[in-house]
C-alpha cells in the first residue's frame, strides 16, 4: 500500500487548575476522533454540560466507516450534543443556562485530510515546519473586536470582557457550527484545547513546549503544567496528536495521559483558599449580534474615573505675599515710630 500521511500517536491531559474548584472541562481521544469541551454554568451546571457533549462524540464518533462527508459528520455530531445539552438545561432547573464550548477534529487517514468542527473559544492549532497555527477563530467578543480592527491582538489578551463569548452548546435550541478541513502532511502536530491553556501562554510558549517534548504525552503534560506555573486560572485541558508517513497499518495511537500533578506550592502562594482574592473569571455567551451593544453598555457602565483636583497655588502664593508685605509694614512702623 503506497504511503501517505496518516494518523500517529494522540494523548490527552486535562487538570482543574489552581482557581478552580471543580473541572468542568472534557475531552475526546477516541482516534481517529478528538475533542475538547469546556463547560459553564452555574453549581456543576458546567461540568454536566462538558460531558454530555463529549459522551455523544464517544457514542456517536464510533462508527468511523460510516459513509458520508467527513464535515457534515462532524457538524451533526455537534448538533446532537447541543440538543441533549438544551433539552437537559430545559428540564432541570439545577442545569438551566448550562452550556459548553467544542471543537472536534476527525482524521480520514485515507484521503489525508482532517475534518474540523467548532463551536465557542477552545481551539484547534497545528504545528507545520517549525510554526504554530491557529486553525479556528475564536466566538467570542474579543475576537469580534479583533477582526473588526477595533482592538489589536494585544489589547485583546488583556480585554476585561475576554471571557464573552458569541456561541456555545446547550443555550438555543439549534447552533451554527463552523466546519473546515485541512490537508495534513507528515509531521503535522495538532492541538485541541479550551482557554486555560491559552491564556497563560502565548502562541511562542506553547510551540516551545510542543516541539521540545520527546512524546505527545510528555507534551500534553508539558502544556498543563506550564499553565498551571503561570497561575492556572482556570480548568485546562489539550489533547494533541501528529501525522506520519505510512501505511493505514502504521496508525499508533497512545493512551490519553492522566491528569497532571498539581505543582508543590509555597505556604505564601495563591490556592483554592484564595478565591475569594483572585476571583476566576466566568465565562457569559453574547450573541454575535448583541457584540456592539454589548461593548457599549459594559463601557457605559465602567465608572468614570476621578479627575484630579485641581491645584489652587496661585491664590495661596498670593496669601502668603500679602501676609509677608503687611508684616513688613508693621516692622518697619514699629521701627520709626
Amino acid at each position: 500500500m503506497s504511503e501517505r500521511p496518516v494518523l500517529g500517536g494522540s494523548a490527552g491531559a486535562t487538570d482543574t487548575g489552581r482557581r478552580r474548584r471543580r473541572n468542568e472541562d472534557a475531552y475526546v481521544c477516541e482516534p481517529p476522533l478528538f475533542a475538547i469541551a469546556d463547560g459553564m454554568g452555574g453549581a456543576q451546571a458546567g461540568e454536566v454540560a462538558s460531558r454530555l457533549a463529549a459522551a455523544v462524540l464517544e457514542e456517536g464518533g464510533l462508527d468511523h466507516g460510516a459513509a458520508g462527508d467527513a464535515e457534515e459528520r462532524v457538524a451533526s455530531l455537534i448538533r446532537e450534543a447541543n440538543r441533549r445539552v438544551f433539552q437537559r438545561a430545559s428540564e432541570d432547573a439545577a442545569t438551566s443556562g448550562m452550556g459548553t464550548t467544542m471543537t472536534v477534529a476527525l482524521v480520514d487517514s485515507r484521503a489525508g485530510e482532517i475534518a474540523f468542527g467548532h463551536v465557542g473559544d477552545s481551539r484547534a492549532y497545528r504545528v507545520r515546519d517549525g510554526e504554530l497555527e491557529q486553525l479556528t477563530q475564536d466566538h467570542s467578543l474579543v475576537g469580534e473586536l479583533v477582526r473588526s480592527g477595533k482592538i489589536s491582538p494585544e489589547e485583546a489578551e488583556s480585554h476585561p470582557q475576554r471571557s464573552v463569548i458569541t456561541r456555545a452548546l446547550g443555550t438555543e435550541a439549534d447552533v451554527d457550527v463552523d466546519t473546515f478541513t485541512r490537508d495534513a502532511e507528515p509531521d503535522d502536530v495538532y492541538l485541541l484545547c479550551s482557554d486555560g491553556l491559552t491564556d497563560m501562554l502565548g502562541d511562542g510558549e506553547i510551540l516551545e513546549l510542543l516541539d521540545g517534548a520527546p512524546a505527545l504525552d510528555a507534551a500534553a503534560r508539558r502544556l498543563v503544567e506550564a499553565a498551571n506555573s503561570r497561575g492556572g486560572e482556570d480548568n485546562i485541558t489539550v489533547v494533541v496528536f501528529e501525522m506520519v508517513q505510512g501505511s493505514l497499518e502504521d496508525t499508533v495511537t497512545l493512551p490519553a495521559a492522566e491528569p497532571a500533578a498539581q505543582p508543590v506550592l509555597d505556604d505564601d502562594e495563591d490556592t483554592l483558599s484564595g478565591l475569594e482574592r483572585v476571583p476566576a473569571v466566568d465565562t457569559a455567551v453574547v450573541p454575535a449580534e448583541e457584540i456592539e451593544r454589548y461593548a457599549t453598555e459594559q463601557a457605559a457602565a465602567e465608572p468614570e474615573p476621578e479627575p484630579k483636583r485641581k491645584r489652587r497655588l496661585l491664590p495661596w502664593l498670593l496669601l502668603l505675599l500679602v501676609l509677608v508685605a503687611a508684616a513688613a509694614v508693621l516692622v518697619l512702623w514699629g521701627l520709626y515710630r
